[in-house]
């Protein structure tokens, strides 16, 4: 309301400004000409004149035409004694009019002031403008340290979340629930003696949804929610992030009961006494005010901090403690039911075909996230709507799950005759090899289009959700990735650079299975390299060597071991079944793309 006033103020001004200016600028467009009095004179005697306006010394003299002209009388003489003294005719003045004007009282005052007050005027409009300036910097200046949280308003039903919305993740819910029923019904645990929970601490990778669920618990409560992320905190002046922590738990302990959202806490509540930044790092004063802050709330209080990280390893341990984040729910990947839960709740507001198979969908969608999965429905819909379709149909889904594992289709990369081949031809044999390891994934679909950064692709997926992998199953990995260059190798006498990705992923596979799994049959089971606590200085400078040179060597050919049996596992399947790998990239170079019943009836 202030600022529209203001505005009004100054449109007003702006318009008085230019009217005056206008005003003062604008004439008609032909003056009166001016004449002497004796003129005047001559034309009164010669019946011409039919009214002479007076206004003081000024004389206004209309004739019998229309025009006008101007003149002057002496100023201390009245009109009629003037014209007498030139010697005009009486009788002829008497049939003019004559109009006598007083000028205003404004009009007097305002010539007789303004030339004094507008230099007045213009210097006290200056200094108003430059101490509302001077306000508003001051304003500016004292609101730096305010908290900058989001506040949701529970009775805002179109921005309301409850668990409904949140599908999977139930035993999350399950937990969240006695937060829910905190925040809902306190007195009954307080007068049992318990104490209320402080702190939550969501864990869990990205996009498996934690914000949504602190939205939930927010909705299904029915209290107000304060969203705010840890970098919010932190500015280049001390004491401004530990200002705004006060500034926020201020607010929430005024509209208790209620929820502060915290998220991405390992922004500022890293481990502290790295040596970095000494006592007066800002991070550290803000998390110190954070601790205090949780540690300080009244026994009655019930304001409950959630908070959200997929690093917490690396939060320093007063956070952790019992009083402060007591519970600790952890949030992991959707398994195949959660997955067609999750389509289902991102497909209510789109439209999909009634026969549209979305278990088909989550059996292809191993390992991706909630976010994921909601970013998979939005590209289907972008697809269709590109195609100008009404509705999203199977196919849809089907390729926007490619576009999200690889990127989207590069039809403009056109491989010539020979690169197609090569192309056909290794991808054949990472399906191939897989398809004749007990212990691989089944293949899903092959493909020599490009996506993303790939010429080509073998997508292979499991059959069910895994938790955990066995030996066996990394080893049939390895062999798996050295199919295409074992095909390369053997069919075409050559290697290209199309095995550079599939190798990086066979060492890194190997070196994996040696020093982080335990799973070399020299060096036994042993972990090798353990992560330092200068975490944030980056991963090459926080892996740490705990063995020797002489392990190291060991190691390195450990790893050599395990990619040369792939190898050999992969030549020798590659070697038996050359006539499969020949039919294979022969349908590759024909259709492009074989899908996985195609597949299964090749390799029977």
């Amino acid at each position: 309301m202030k600022k529209l006033i203001t505005n009004i103020f100054f449109a007003l001004l702006i318009l008085l400004v230019v009217s005056g200016i206008f005003t003062l600028y604008s004439t008609p467009s032909e003056k009166p000409e001016e004449i002497p009095l004796s003129e005047v004179v001559t034309q009164i005697n010669e019946g011409k004149v039919v009214k002479i306006v007076v206004e003081e010394n000024d004389l206004t003299i209309e004739l019998i035409d229309g025009t006008k002209r101007k003149s002057r009388k002496e100023q201390e003489t009245s009109l009629t004694q003037s014209l007498i003294n030139y010697n005009v005719n009486q009788e002829r003045l008497k049939e003019i009019k004559l109009e006598m004007k007083q000028p205003s009282g404004f009009m007097v005052w305002a010539g007789a002031l303004l030339p004094f007050l507008l230099p007045f005027l213009l210097i006290a409009l200056f200094l108003w403008f430059m101490f509302r300036q001077a306000q508003k910097g001051q304003t500016q200046a004292l609101s730096f340290g305010k908290s900058n949280a989001r506040l949701t308003d529970p009775m805002d039903k179109e921005k309301k979340i409850s668990f409904k919305d949140v599908a999977g993740i139930e035993e999350a819910k399950e937990e969240l629930r006695e937060i829910v029923d905190f925040l809902k019904h306190p007195k009954k645990f307080i007068e049992i003696g318990a104490r209320i929970p402080r702190g939550v601490l969501l864990m869990g990778p990205p996009g498996t949804g934690k914000t949504l669920l602190a939205r939930a618990v927010a909705g299904e409560a029915s209290v107000p929610f304060f969203n705010i992320s840890g970098s919010e905190f932190v500015e280049m002046f001390v004491g401004v992030g530990a200002s705004r922590v006060r500034d926020l738990f201020k607010a929430a302990k005024k509209n208790a009961p209620s929820i502060v959202f915290i998220d991405e806490i390992d922004a500022v509540g890293r481990h502290r006494g790295a040596g970095l930044g000494g006592g007066h790092d800002e991070r550290e004063q803000t998390l110190n005010q954070i601790l205090v802050e949780m540690d300080g709330f009244d026994r009655d209080t019930n304001t409950i901090v959630i908070a959200a990280t997929n690093r917490p390893d690396i939060l320093d341990p007063a956070l952790l403690r019992p009083g402060r984040f007591d519970r600790r729910v952890i949030l992991d990947l959707p398994d195949i039911n959660e997955r067609e839960k999750i389509l289902k709740i991102h497909a209510e507001n789109k439209h999909l075909v009634k026969n549209v198979n979305l278990r088909h969908i989550a059996e292809r969608t191993p390992g991706f996230s909630g976010a994921d999965l909601a970013n998979l429905i939005n590209e289907a819909a972008i697809l269709a709507a590109r195609k100008n379709e009404k509705i999203i149909n199977q196919q849809h889904l089907l390729e926007s799950i490619e576009k999200v594992l690889l990127g989207p289709e590069r039809k403009s990369h056109i491989l010539s005759k020979e690169e197609k081949e090569i192309a056909a031809y290794h991808e054949a044999g990472h399906a191939l090899v897989a398809a004749n390891l007990k212990h691989a994934d089944p293949v899903h679909k092959v493909s020599i289009v490009a996506r993303g950064r790939a010429a080509g692709y073998t997508l292979k997926l499991p059959i069910k959700d895994k938790h955990l992998r066995s030996r066996s199953e990394f080893l049939a990995d390895l062999a798996v990735f050295l199919g295409g260059y074992c095909s390369e190798k053997i069919v075409f006498k050559e290697l290209t650079t199309g095995a550079s990705s599939d190798l990086q992923q066979a060492s890194d596979l190997a070196r994996a299975l040696v020093t982080r799994y335990g799973m070399s049959e020299k060096l036994g089971p042993m972990t090798f390299g353990e992560n330092g606590g200068l975490v944030f200085l980056g991963k090459a400078i926080a892996e740490q060597k705990n063995y020797s040179e002489k392990v190291a060597s060991e190691i390195d050919k450990e790893v050599e071991k395990l990619i040369r049996d792939a190898q050999k596992t992969a030549q020798k399947i590659i070697k038996q079944k050359r006539t499969k790998l020949k039919q294979i990239a022969e349908q590759l170079i024909e259709k492009e793309v074989i899908e996985r019943k195609e597949f299964e009836k090749l390799m029977k």
